[in-house]
Order: C-alpha cells, then sequence, then structure tokens
C-alpha cells in the first residue's frame, strides 16, 4: 500500500511541473473531442482475502479416511497481499461532458495466499492459489472540470472476475496436501480516483482502484484448510496507468 501511495505521489508530482510548464492546454489526442474513445492501461495489483472462521475452527482436523487428527489446533488463519500485474483495454463513452461510462477488460496476473499457524509450529503452512483472471469491470467516471492539462476523477461500478487456465485436481492428494479452491467465477463492487493529464498526442490517468467481491468465493471441502473456513472474500488494490 505504500509503494502504491508513492507511486501515485511521484506521478502527480511529475504531473504539476509539466502542467506549469504549460502555456497553452494540450490536445490530448483528441480523446475527449469524440464521443468514443478507445485505449489501454497497465497495472500493479495486490490481492489479500478477508477471512470468516467457523465457531469451531481452532479444533485439530479429524480424518475419517485413517481414523485419526492429522492436524494439531489452529491458532491462526491469515491472508496477505501479494503483488501482481495485469494489462488491460479500455472503452470509454460520453455522456455528458462530465459523466462517462467505460469498461476496461484486463488480464489479471496476481498469486492469493493463506497462512496456517497450529498449537505444533512443525505444521505451520503457506497456501499459495495461483491464479490468471479475466475481469471485466462496468464502471461510472465523474469528472472535475478541466484546468489547463489537468481534471480530477472519481469513479465507482462493479466488475465479474472468470479464472482462466487448467485446474489443478488434488482428488488423489493426501489431506495436508490439498488446495484450497475459489469459485471460478465471481462479481465485486469497486470504486476509486485519479487525473487525467492531457499531452499533445495522447491522454495520462494514473488511477488506484480499491474492489470487494460479493458473497462467498470459497468452494467449500472436507480437508484441513478449506473446513475452518465459513467464508472468504477478495480485497484487491490496483493502481494503473491508462493511455488513450
Amino acid at each position: 500500500m505504500i509503494k502504491i501511495r508513492c507511486l501515485l505521489v511521484v506521478c502527480l508530482m511529475f504531473c504539476c511541473k509539466f502542467l506549469l510548464a504549460q502555456n497553452v492546454p494540450a490536445w490530448g489526442g483528441g480523446a475527449d473531442q469524440q464521443d468514443l474513445s478507445f485505449g489501454f492501461s497497465f497495472s500493479y495489483v495486490s490481492s489479500d482475502f478477508k477471512i470468516v472462521k467457523k465457531p469451531d475452527w481452532r479444533k485439530p482436523f479429524f480424518d475419517a479416511t485413517n481414523n485419526q487428527y492429522i492436524t494439531d489446533s489452529l491458532n491462526g488463519i491469515s491472508s496477505k497481499g501479494t503483488p501482481g500485474f495485469a494489462i488491460g483495454f479500455l472503452t470509454r463513452y460520453t455522456l455528458t461532458e462530465h459523466f462517462e461510462v467505460r469498461i476496461t477488460p484486463s488480464l489479471v496476473f496476481a498469486d492469493r495466499n493463506l497462512t496456517y499457524t497450529y498449537a505444533n509450529p512443525d505444521q505451520n503452512q503457506v497456501k499459495q492459489l495461483q491464479t490468471t483472471s479475466v475481469d471485466i469491470p462496468l464502471s461510472f467516471k465523474l469528472k472535475s472540470d478541466r484546468l489547463g492539462d489537468f481534471r480530477a476523477y472519481i469513479l465507482g461500478g462493479v466488475k465479474y472476475t472468470k479464472a482462466i487456465g487448467t485446474k489443478k485436481n488434488d482428488a488423489n492428494l493426501d489431506p495436508m496436501d490439498k488446495l484450497v479452491k475459489n469459485a471460478g467465477g465471481f462479481s465485486s463492487y469497486e470504486a476509486g480516483l485519479g487525473c487525467d493529464i492531457y499531452f499533445e498526442f495522447f491522454k495520462l490517468s494514473p488511477q488506484i482502484k480499491v474492489s470487494n467481491s460479493f458473497g462467498n468465493i470459497l468452494v467449500p471441502e472436507n480437508h484441513p484448510f478449506s473446513s475452518p473456513i465459513s467464508k472468504l472474500s477478495l480485497h484487491t488494490v490496483m493502481f494503473s496507468l491508462f493511455f488513450e
């Protein structure tokens, strides 16, 4: 999160210095002269899980197949934000001078993890969920008046996320090697802010956005790493640079 803030501050400082050096407002490649325009984006992504545990989540896991307890009692389940990146495209349609609708599909490469700590530290594990997904956000952007080569904006909307790639089959694995699985597709709400900076031949838009998934994205299974969890939701922070 600190890295994202630093990147945003550096971008804004650079942009302000550039704007003060301009006497004539830049054209921005004509992006705002058309109702419909297109672009592309590069993004830094940080994702982590929000975890709701079951009331008896601490109890050791009993393996009915071997008729024995195979874990000690749990001390904690946590999720730390992990970095990733995304590349995407932009389709923008102007509704009014200060209001537009945007569709920004992206290909996202971001891992997520769950850390399990036990009373017996030798059993501690980190379960990593390697995920490649396609995000399809629908956003509404509210823009300020243009001041020279700069304008600020806020946006909000919803997105649909679909996991892609080959699914791993862990049916024959030992219970302690089982994977935690997420729903293949789910929806999220999101909100963000940013600014439009106009150059001679293009428009650059640094943006920071936060999203949270709706409902429960956990696929419930009977093994030591899924059974203690009642609900998982995905929290994502994305810092993007849009070029139009």
